[in-house]
Parts: structure tokens; C-alpha cells; sequence
């Protein structure tokens, strides 16, 4: 972070020489500050999210670690802090954002440290009037949860969106086909990686197509080798599918479910992983909502997910889980978020609170959210 502050320092001064404005009239002072000292197209934004996380099972400060959101037990801490700037004009768009927090901490560490506090960072243009080509640090195109957690029905993330991509790194090629219908096609470092780690590049794809108003369908897919260089090619291919369906104005219902496969140590084996959910929520009250959530996840050994795994386990993982939480968004800048969460797994994955291996862990965690 040491280069990040001053960087956006020498950007939040430069703005009002970019764009100094005349007085605006007693009628227009209502605008925020921010749009008035931004050139047209340029938007600043930011978030943060403070959070506590209580454990009923074990004492250690950190959390699982297959879980990257919110991963710290039983202390205050943040968990993301994003600021950055977006800009799009008819032809061209781009943005660039820094951020830190505990989820930063944990999902970035195997990324050089000078590209850790990059949140996103592309560059954009229209090759025709329907496409976008995008180049550069972006949002994953795998799953339906976002890494703002305001964005995602439930406070903390799935099973599967924790053990797949966060952010990817390559260039995005996307294009309406019609109203209802957008292709996108990426060229892609790798799985969940900035930096390259063995110059091979990995290739995916994205269909979300919107039948009606209410429902959204979604597949997306991966497929690239993510070892070292210097390392036995294994390729891993990924699908991930889901669905969201506005039942009414209130009840919303979204199904997920993954899979994927990897070549094993023995190339011509293949260690095949799974995952689902299913995620209910339930607006019943202008600013109050509630979400629940069950979900399991499966791994041959250990597939994608044996790293984060203590010494000792199983090398087979089998969790299955189930969280409930409650949302109070006083205003569309604020959300207070409640969530208890059980999960369940093999020998060994949990500890208990005298420190011995359990089959069950249990969590609360508690949210304060703004953005703009």
C-alpha cells in the first residue's frame, strides 16, 4: 500500500483541474461533489465493509482456510475497501481501483506484492456497435457472486465462489447478440492469477441469456492448464451454471452448480470436483430482507481445493453447509447485514474449541457496508 496512497492522493488533487466548473446555480447544488469535479463520463466510486466474525468452534483468529471473505474469527477487522475511478463514453471505457482489507490479504497472497492492492484495472473500446474488447485486471466471469459482498444475497460467500475465481487477468471479448442474449469469449493467465505463472494462457467463455424478465440463465466456462512452469501440464476444465428467477417482487431463487475436472499425477487419470447451492431470498419489508442458503461441495483428491486444506486431511473432500442471514438497508448507501452459518465435513477439516478435530464448525458474522 505504500505506493497506493500516494497515487490516489495525486489523482484526488488532480480532479478539479481536470474539470473546473463554474458555480452552479442554488438549484443544481444538490449534485454530489464528486460529479461536479469529474470530467463528463468519469465516475468515482468506493466501498467498504467492516465486519465481526464469531466462532462457536475452535480459537484460532483465522478462519478455515478454504474461506477467503471474511476470514478472520472473533475480532473486528476489514474485510474489503475499494476506491477507484470508471470511465465509458460511447466507444471507450475503462477503470482502475485499489483496495485492502482481509479478503486481500488472504485471496491475494500468491500474487507479486506490487499487483496485490489492485482491485481492477482495464482499458476498453467497441470494435463494433455491439461488442466490447476489453484488456487488462477484471471481475471473474465464473459464478454469480460478486467480491463486494453488498452485490450477493447472502453476506458471506458460497462454497464454490470462495474456490473459484475472484478476478481474472487477459482480454474480454463480448457481444450482444440480441437484448435478451450476450456471448463473451476471454483469453486468460490463468486460473484466478494477475501474474502469468507458466506463459500458457487459458481460454473461457460466457452465455447468459434472459428468457423473460424474471429469469436469467447462465453458463460459463474454463478450460487451461494453471501449473508451474517447469511443471507437469495438467489441464483443468471447469463449467459453472446457474439460474436466477424473480419469483415475485419480493421472492427471489437462485440455483447453482459447478464441476470441473483436472488431470491427476497419473496424466490419464482425472480428479473430478462438484459443487452446488441453492439460495432463497425474501424481501419483506422495503429495507429488510432475509436469505437462506444450503450448499455442498466435493473434491477428488482435493482437487483446486487441497492447499487450503490442514495437514492430514482426507485428501477427498466432502462439506456441506447451510446459512441464514438477515439484511437492514436503511438507505441505498448502507447495508447491515447478520449471518449464522454450519458446516459440516470430514475428520479433521474443523477443530473444536480444545483444539481437537471436529466434523462441524459454526459461525456468525456481523456486517457494516457502505458504498457509493
Amino acid at each position: 500500500m505504500k505506493f497506493a496512497l500516494p497515487l490516489l492522493a495525486a489523482l484526488f488533487a488532480s480532479a478539479p483541474a481536470l474539470a473546473q466548473q463554474p458555480t452552479a446555480p442554488d438549484s443544481a447544488r444538490s449534485t454530489p461533489a464528486a460529479a461536479t469535479l469529474l470530467p463528463a463520463g468519469l465516475t468515482l466510486y468506493g466501498f467498504a465493509d467492516g465486519y465481526y466474525g464469531y466462532d462457536f468452534t475452535g480459537k484460532a483468529p483465522q478462519r478455515p482456510g478454504f474461506l477467503y471473505a471474511h476470514n478472520r474469527a472473533n475480532e473486528f477487522a476489514l474485510n474489503n475497501a475499494v476506491l477507484g475511478l470508471r470511465y465509458e463514453e460511447a466507444r471507450v471505457r475503462g477503470a482502475f481501483a485499489l483496495h485492502t482489507g482481509t479478503y486481500v490479504e488472504a485471496n491475494y497472497a500468491n500474487e507479486p506484492t506490487v499487483l496485490r492492492t489492485i482491485y481492477e484495472a482495464y482499458a476498453g473500446f467497441r470494435p463494433t456497435a455491439k461488442a466490447w474488447l476489453d484488456v487488462g485486471i477484471f471481475g471473474s466471469h465464473i459464478g454469480f457472486e460478486s467480491a463486494l459482498s453488498k452485490d450477493n444475497w447472502t453476506l458471506t460467500r458460497s462454497l464454490m465462489a470462495e474456490n473459484s475465481p475472484y478476478y481474472e487477468t487477459g482480454a474480454r471479448f463480448t457481444y450482444e447478440v440480441s437484448p435478451r442474449f450476450t456471448a463473451t469469449a476471454l483469453v486468460l493467465n490463468g486460473w484466478q492469477q494477475i501474474r502469468d505463472v507458466n506463459r500458457a494462457k487459458s481460454l473461457g467463455t460466457q452465455l447468459q441469456w434472459k428468457p423473460t424478465d424474471k429469469l436469467l440463465l447462465n453458463s460459463s466456462t474454463y478450460y487451461g492448464n494453471d501449473q508451474a512452469q517447469n511443471t507437469a501440464r495438467r489441464r483443468r476444465f471447469f463449467h459453472d451454471f446457474y439460474l436466477t428467477y424473480q419469483a415475485t417482487d419480493q421472492l427471489s431463487v437462485a440455483g447453482v452448480f459447478d464441476i470441473g475436472t483436472q488431470q491427476g499425477a497419473n496424466r490419464a487419470d482425472q480428479d473430478l470436483w462438484h459443487t452446488g447451492s441453492v439460495v432463497v431470498r425474501y424481501q419483506f419489508l422495503p429495507q429488510w430482507a432475509l436469505a437462506g442458503r444450503a450448499e455442498y461441495y466435493s473434491a477428488e483428491h482435493g482437487v483446486i481445493i487441497s492447499s487450503a486444506l490442514p495437514a492430514g486431511t482426507d485428501p477427498n473432500t466432502e462439506v456441506r453447509g447451510a446459512s441464514l442471514n438477515l439484511d437492514y438497508a436503511p438507505s441505498s448507501h448502507l447495508t447491515a447485514r447478520v449471518e449464522g452459518r454450519v458446516l459440516r465435513g470430514g475428520t479433521g477439516l474443523f477443530t473444536n474449541s480444545d483444539n481437537l478435530p471436529t466434523k462441524t464448525y459454526g459461525n456468525v458474522t456481523t456486517s457494516l457496508a457502505l458504498s457509493f
